[in-house]
C-alpha cells in the first residue's frame, strides 16, 4: 500500500467468488465512486469464465470518465494467485447451486416446515452450512499460507458459521463478517422518526444503536437520534400501526418477497421489549415454527414473503443476461451508492478515517458476556488503522437469551458435524432447531435430514458418502 494526500494506492484485494452476478457489481460500483482508494482487484472463482466477465465489466467501469475510483481488474486462476500479497480478501460465494438450495428450502415443506430464506437458520441453513464449511476450511488454509496478515471480509451465508470456521482453522486470522440487516432497521427508525417529528432527510447513520445478538437475529437495546430516546417513539408507533406495519417509501411487501411490513419486528418488540434488527424474513426463521412460519397463510398475515428458489432461478437468468450486456457494452452500470459499508471499513482499516459499524466476529472480548467466548456474535466495533476493537454491548436479557441460545448451540453442533461427518450431530441440531422442533416426529425429522444430506452430497466431502 502507498499513502499520499489522504489516498491509498497500490492496494491488492482478492475477491473470492469474483464471478458473482450481483454483489460483485455493487462492490465495484462503490469502489468506482470513491477516489481515495485504488489498486488491483484479483477475481477468483471456480467459474473462471464468470470471473473473466467481471474483469471486463470492472475495467469498463474504470475506463469511464464519470468514475473516480480507478482499479485494475484481473482474473486469478487459483487461490494462491489471488491471495498472495493481498491486503484484503473479500469472500462472497454461492455454496453449491440453486438446485441444492431448492432442496434446502422446499424439502422441509413436506413436514409443514416453511422457510422464508433458508440460508442461515432452520434445516436449510444447517444443510447449506454442511457444504459451505469445507469450502471455508480451504479458504482459511489458503489465507494462512499465502496472506496471513490480510484482512478477510466475509459476506457469505450462513454468516456466523462461515466466520466461526475461518477462526477454527486459523485462530490468528483477521476476519470479520459484514451484514446490512442492521442498516435496514436503522432505516425503519429513521422513517418513523421523520414521520413522528416532521423531519426530512435524517441520515441513517445518525440513528445511534447498541447492537447485540447473532447474525440475522440481532437486537437493539438502545436507540437514539440526537439525544431523543427512540424506544418510546417506536412503542407509540407500534401501538398506532400494529396491524398495517411500516411501509418503506417505494417498497411493497406484497409485490416483492424480499420486502416486509415489519410486523414481525413490531410483535417481537411487544413480546420481548427489544428492537429486533433484521428483516422479518430472517427473524421469523429463528422463532418457533408455530409463530410466524406456521403456513403460507400465516406468513401472509404477518406481511412478509416466502422467497422461493424458483424465483431465485428466474432472477439468476435475468442477471446472467445483464452480465453479458454489461460485458458487451450494451448496458452500463448505474453509478449509485449502495448504502453498504464495506468500502468505508476498508478505508478505516487503511487508516484514512475511523468508524463504528456492526460486525460479526468471535465473542473473544466477551462483547456479549452471557454468550460463550467462542460464539460468533454481532455487535458494534471501532474500525481504525489495521485495528478492529469490538464494543462491549452488554448482556442480552434472559427472555431474548433463551431465543438465541439454541442457535448458538447448533452452530457448534453443525461445525463439528461438518468437520467429522457425524450425522448424529445433524439430527441433534435439527431436533433442537425452534423452526423444526415439535413440527413432526423424531424419526420423520431424522429422515428429512438424511434426504436433505443426500440431495447435497455432490458438494460434501467423501466422508459423508
Amino acid at each position: 500500500m502507498k499513502y499520499a494526500n489522504n489516498q491509498v494506492s497500490d492496494l491488492k484485494i482478492a475477491y473470492i467468488g469474483g464471478g458473482s452476478r450481483g454483489w460483485a457489481w455493487t462492490f465495484m460500483t462503490d469502489l468506482s465512486m470513491d477516489d481515495s482508494l485504488s489498486g488491483t482487484i484479483c477475481l477468483y472463482d471456480i467459474d473462471e469464465a464468470a470471473a473473466k466477465n467481471n474483469e471486463i465489466i470492472g475495467n469498463k467501469l474504470t475506463n469511464r470518465e464519470d468514475t473516480t475510483g480507478k482499479w485494475n481488474y484481473v482474473t486469478a486462476t487459483s487461490l494462491e494467485e489471488a491471495l498472495t500479497g493481498c491486503d484484503f480478501a473479500v469472500i462472497s460465494i454461492l455454496p453449491g447451486t440453486f438446485d441444492e438450495m431448492d432442496s434446502d428450502v422446499h424439502l422441509p415443506e413436506r413436514l409443514g416446515i416453511y422457510q422464508s430464506v433458508g440460508d442461515t437458520a432452520g434445516p436449510g441453513g444447517m444443510i447449506r452450512a454442511l457444504r459451505t464449511i469445507p469450502m471455508f476450511v480451504t479458504i482459511a488454509e489458503a489465507v494462512k499460507k499465502y496472506s496471513p496478515d490480510a484482512w478477510v471480509i466475509n459476506y457469505t451465508n450462513p454468516m456466523s458459521l462461515c466466520v466461526k470456521t475461518l477462526y477454527h482453522v486459523f485462530p490468528q486470522i483477521k476476519a470479520f463478517g459484514c451484514c446490512h440487516e442492521v442498516f435496514g432497521t436503522q432505516k425503519v427508525l429513521k422513517g418513523i422518526c421523520e414521520e413522528t417529528f416532521g423531519l426530512e432527510n435524517v441520515d441513517r447513520r445518525d440513528i445511534n444503536v447498541n447492537v447485540l445478538g447473532i447474525n440475522h437475529f440481532t437486537w437493539f437495546d438502545q436507540a437514539s437520534y440526537k439525544g431523543i430516546d427512540l424506544f418510546p417513539v417506536y412503542r407509540d408507533y407500534i401501538d398506532a400501526h400494529y396491524e398495517e406495519g411500516y411501509n418503506e417509501p417505494d417498497k411493497n411487501w406484497a409485490n416483492n418477497s424480499f420486502e416486509c411490513a415489519h410486523r414481525v419486528k413490531f410483535d417481537l418488540f411487544r413480546r420481548y421489549g427489544l428492537i429486533a434488527a433484521a428483516g422479518d424474513r430472517h427473524l421469523a426463521e429463528f422463532m418457533p415454527g408455530s409463530d410466524y412460519l406456521k403456513d403460507p397463510e400465516t406468513v401472509k398475515s404477518w406481511k412478509f414473503g416466502l422467497t422461493t428458489v424458483a424465483w431465485r432461478k428466474d432472477d439468476l437468468k435475468n442477471r446472467l443476461a445483464k452480465s453479458h450486456r454489461l460485458a458487451g457494452g450494451e448496458e452500463e452500470i448505474e453509478l449509485k451508492a449502495s448504502g453498504e459499508e464495506g468500502i468505508l471499513l476498508i478505508k478505516a482499516l487503511c487508516g484514512l478515517e475511523k468508524t463504528v459499524s456492526n460486525v460479526n466476529i468471535p465473542n473473544s472480548f466477551l462483547q456479549v458476556p452471557n454468550l460463550p467466548a467462542d460464539a460468533v456474535v454481532e455487535t458494534n466495533a471501532l474500525f481504525s488503522r489495521d485495528s478492529i476493537k469490538p464494543v462491549v454491548a452488554g448482556s442480552i436479557p434472559e427472555n431474548v437469551l433463551e431465543l438465541i441460545e439454541p442457535h448458538v448451540a447448533n452452530h457448534q453442533r453443525i461445525l463439528e458435524a461438518a468437520l467429522t461427518y457425524d450425522r448424529s450431530l445433524v439430527y441433534e441440531a435439527f431436533l433442537n432447531d425452534p423452526l423444526v422442533k415439535d413440527r413432526a416426529g423424531e424419526e420423520e425429522i431424522k429422515k428429512l435430514a438424511d434426504d436433505m444430506i443426500e440431495n447435497t452430497l455432490a458438494y460434501l466431502p467423501q466422508g459423508w458418502k
